[in-house]
């Protein structure tokens, strides 16, 4: 078990964390929440002994991380994946660690295969991309079969089979009874993985419970109700009886209601008995992004603003409106209608009653007057027939016909071996 009592860390002027107390217990997974410069890197180089706190202390079952004998063999830990040699290989760069903690050689090809890169063993770390990078991390951390596993950012480049893999590995090792502690900012995977909540702000205890009761502290279930779209005075009529019942109604974008503060069987009765056909009643349960968007909403040190493109827009010419806005424009679902064709017709649609016409070239020469009805235009840019050739003591010979261009050469397969062609 992990737990921190009154733990504080100052760097000059600047506290990163201020009497921040907690306990991770064995047997769940732990996500550890909190916006950027809250002071989740440091309380966990603080809990590896890699930082000393200025106050307070953090212990591992009931030891400073210091004073647990051989402690890579207790605590296994991913604090940043690219602490690794880049001229050394995956196996050489856990045979070394294996072999500083009294590991056996054997445990490397083991954890190797865990991860997923057997394959690459020999391979120099340098090349490895940010995913392989992560899983050689882990690999590190699983090194000593540990109880006690810390990681930061575990799934940060892995891909989706990769997260999925790390998402079954933490509930597995945690179903074995291991304290299981993990930093993330991946709301949607943090609700599927973990257990148990710690949510820091500014260095500060924001929470400590359950997943569950995070969510239902920090978020409103409502109802969402949908009525005949042809029908609106159905969606007054319904409104009127919500809130003449007790409850609070807002309408939503799309038409639908969100009612808050009754029951679905008491706004399904509500329905019934005031004669409104329901097209839609379902149930509504905050994510946990959202709770935590709303629990950590005072606690953001980095805030995004509106790109205004100062200077960089075209100024409207005298007497020009603005664009008009497209109506839908910005909602889910909405795509950008097809161009306009020239002329209102499709380019290549074939005329009624005959083949298609293929529009004239840009070099294309209107009819010449005098031509036959069918005949073909003459090309204007010809050159004229050459003139016959006179001998200085004969008749005239005529000019030599016209040799018709020989068709190129086909071009050699580049399948066919050199032999062959």
């Amino acid at each position: 078990m992990i737990e921190a009592v009154g733990l504080t860390k100052r760097y000059g002027d600047k506290t990163a964390v201020y009497n921040l107390s907690f306990q991770v217990r064995p047997g769940a997974v732990t996500g550890f929440l909190g916006p950027n410069g809250s002071g989740k890197s440091t309380t966990m180089r603080m809990i590896l002994g890699l930082d000393n706190p200025t106050a307070g202390q953090v212990t591992i079952g009931g030891y400073p991380y210091r004073r647990l004998p051989n402690a890579p063999r207790q605590v296994g830990a991913l604090l940043d994946a690219k602490a690794v040699h880049g001229g050394r290989s995956a196996r050489s760069h856990l045979l070394s660690l294996a072999q500083l903690s009294g590991i056996p050689a054997r445990r490397v090809d083991e954890v190797l295969g865990v991860v997923g890169l057997h394959d690459v063993a020999r391979r120099r770390s340098r090349g490895f991309s940010l995913g392989m990078g992560q899983r050689l991390g882990i690999a590190a951390a699983l090194l000593g079969d540990p109880q006690v596993l810390l990681f930061d950012e575990p799934v940060n480049g892995l891909d989706p089979e990769g997260i999925l893999w790390v998402r079954n590995l933490m509930k597995a090792l945690a179903a074995e009874g291991r304290t299981v502690f993990v930093s993330s900012h991946l709301m949607s995977e943090m609700a599927l993985t973990a257990d148990h909540l710690i949510v820091i702000g500014r260095g500060q205890l924001l929470a400590d419970m359950s997943v569950t009761d995070f969510i239902s502290a920090n978020s409103a279930d409502f109802a969402r109700v949908r009525t005949p779209d042809t029908e609106p005075q159905q969606r007054e009529k319904l409104s009127a009886a919500i809130t003449e019942a007790g409850g609070h109604v807002l309408p939503e974008q799309d038409g639908a209601l969100r009612v808050t503060g009754l029951a679905l069987p008491r706004i399904s009765d509500i329905a019934h008995d005031s004669g409104v056909r329901l097209w839609e009643l379902s149930p509504h349960q905050a994510s946990l992004e959202e709770a935590y968007m709303r629990m950590t909403q005072g606690a953001v040190d980095y805030r995004s603003t509106t790109d205004r493109k100062a200077g960089l827009q075209q100024p409207l010419p005298p007497g020009a409106q603005p664009p008009v806005p497209v109506p839908g424009q910005g909602q889910p679902g909405w795509y950008a209608p097809p161009p306009p064709q020239q002329g209102g017709g499709q380019p290549f649609a074939a005329s009624q009653g005959g083949p298609a016409q293929v529009p004239a070239g840009p070099y294309g020469a209107p009819d010449v007057p005098g031509t036959a009805p069918g005949a073909p235009t003459p090309n204007p840019y010809a050159q004229p027939d050459p003139p016959a050739l006179r001998t200085s003591s004969g008749p005239a010979v005529p000019a030599a016909p016209a040799v018709p261009p020989t068709a190129p050469a086909p071009a050699a397969d580049p399948t066919k071996p050199e032999d062959a062609r």
